[in-house]
């Protein structure tokens, strides 16, 4: 909705002239020559990026002339400095949420500059209305020159803030325009997912003149807190190529997600046969087990055309996480890689499933599940990253969860690792399948021999052929055809059967879910 401005007229237009100049002033944001110092770095200003973002049109203001008023000494106004917190409704997809945005061209954005009962607003806002919240972060955190303003100190904090609550309420996106550092990090982290675009933002505790003075480090700003960084460290879900890859994702990851917890995703006209088969799936895992495969391509033979949207690619690589859709409906993903760390649970691996496995259950997301886990990551420096400790926390969120869950085991299902493919608890939720080329068991069959024939194998003429030999009686023996015919899976289907299966799937899960979210 654009909102209409009206010319100022009748008794009382002397006040609305008011009005509108005081307007006016404040849409300057820094003035002139700031903003055009801004906008010479390549970058749109924070109501550029709102209008980006926004469907056309749409964007309502709220307090629109916040800010620090100056007065002759008639009281009459002379002039106005906007505050750098921008906040308003507006719309995505036609779908309503809150935006709040720092106007870096004010005081860089800095806690200096604002009012934080502003900001906050917009996040209780969000809460009250139970609409998504979305951040576009570039501000230079916090400034000693508050403490003159204030004139005393405060103990960290905003009592009024309602951070925690909102992420178990409505979806919440973090978006890193600039450097965040401080109450800026932590706008852009406490998300549900969360993006920085590369070379032009970063997010750390603190920037590199604290960094030097505390430590005296000399460091570049994307060296302390970049996206090569977070990359590694799963700070921050996402990269961007640039403002609009970013503000793109943001508006297809809020696609796959409701209003809030206490609804459900919507559902989009689909667009991709339920039926289609990919021939190529039948041989999609190699007959050599020694040898890897692509998940991407398995994924988007599965899922509808040009609906999977990948959260976290370069965090904890093992594991695939993932929005899609499966005749239109939004679903989660999870999918092992075993062209990283051979597809291994490791403690960033654990974390990331941990992570979005909380996202899918808050927000009414089924899980699909896409198997082939060789257990645990093992050696002195997963010991030292404290491997087990991460799996034992996804057991315990995987058990806690209560969505519909489907995993088809792919290839292999190992150890305390592959038993966590799915919660036990609730196995009425649960479907599990298997295609022919799935293996599980307490070890895998490989490493197991050795371990407990190496004597054998040894003393045999030929080592290879005794090790080969004892490998494909163990295979037999562990043939997923074998668990089958003991009802210990639900069905071992063909690899082209998936997509199919999935889609009838979806319509009872979503069945499940209206139940659970309706008022008792």
């Amino acid at each position: 909705m654009t909102v209409r401005e009206f010319e100022p007229a009748g008794e009382w237009a002397e006040e609305l002239a008011e009005l509108r100049r005081r307007r006016q002033l404040a849409a300057r944001m820094g003035g002139e020559e700031a903003v055009a110092k801004y906008k010479a770095r390549g970058r749109q200003t924070a109501r550029e990026r709102i209008e980006a973002l926004l469907d056309e049109g749409s964007f309502r203001e709220l307090g629109r002339i916040t800010g620090k008023g100056k007065y002759d000494e008639e009281g009459r106004l002379l002039d106005l400095q906007a505050v750098n917190a921008i906040i308003g409704t507006g719309r995505v997809g036609g779908r309503k949420l809150v935006v709040s945005a720092d106007d870096y061209t004010i005081r860089a954005g800095s806690s200096e500059g604002s009012i934080s009962d502003k900001w906050v607003y917009a996040e209780r806002l969000a809460l009250g209305q139970q609409m998504p919240l979305v951040r576009l972060v570039d501000t230079a955190g916090g400034s000693v020159k508050l403490l003159q303003q204030m004139a005393a100190a405060k103990i960290p904090g905003y009592g009024n803030w309602p951070g925690v609550e909102l992420l178990k309420t409505v979806p919440v996106v973090g978006v890193a325009l600039g450097a965040c550092a401080g109450l800026g990090a932590v706008k852009v982290l406490l998300s549900h997912f969360s993006v920085m675009v590369r070379d032009q933002a970063q997010v750390f505790a603190a920037g590199p003149p604290v960094v030097k003075q505390a430590y005296g480090i000399e460091i570049d700003k994307n060296d302390l807190g970049g996206y090569k960084v977070h990359r590694k460290s799963a700070l921050v879900h996402n990269e961007a190529v640039d403002e609009a890859d970013a503000l793109r994702q943001v508006r297809q990851f809020l696609s796959y997600l409701p209003r809030s917890a206490h609804q459900l995703p919507a559902r989009l006209p689909p667009t991709d046969d339920p039926a289609r088969a990919d021939d190529w799936l039948k041989d999609a895992i190699p007959h050599d087990r020694r040898k890897i495969y692509d998940p991407r391509r398995i994924m988007a033979a599965l899922f509808d055309r040009d609906s999977i949207f990948e959260i976290g690619r370069y965090q904890g690589g093992s594991v695939i996480t993932a929005l899609a859709r499966l005749d239109g409906w939004p679903v989660g993903v999870l999918c092992s890689d075993p062209k990283v760390a051979g597809g291994a649970m490791t403690t960033a691996a654990a974390y990331k499933t941990e992570r979005h496995a909380k996202l899918c259950d808050t927000f009414g997301l089924p899980m699909v599940n896409l198997v082939d886990q060789p257990g645990n990551a093992t050696g002195p420096e997963a010991e030292l990253a404290g491997t087990l400790l991460g799996a034992v926390r996804v057991v315990t969120t995987i058990e806690d969860v209560r969505i519909p869950w489907l995993s088809i085991i792919m290839r292999r299902a190992f150890g305390m690792a592959g038993g966590m493919h799915a919660p036990k608890l609730f196995p009425a939720l649960n479907y599990r399948f298997a295609w022919p080329s799935a293996r599980w068991g307490s070890i895998p069959i490989e490493g197991g021999v050795d371990a407990a024939h190496k004597a054998e194998i040894e003393a045999a003429a030929d080592p290879a052929a005794a090790r080969a030999a004892l490998e494909a009686r163990y295979h037999r023996i562990g043939s997923p055809y074998r668990t089958a015919e003991q009802f210990g899976i639900l069905d071992i289907i063909d690899p082209r059967e998936t997509r199919a299966l999935l889609c009838d799937w979806i319509e009872d899960a979503r069945a499940v879910l209206e139940n659970e979210r309706r008022p008792r």
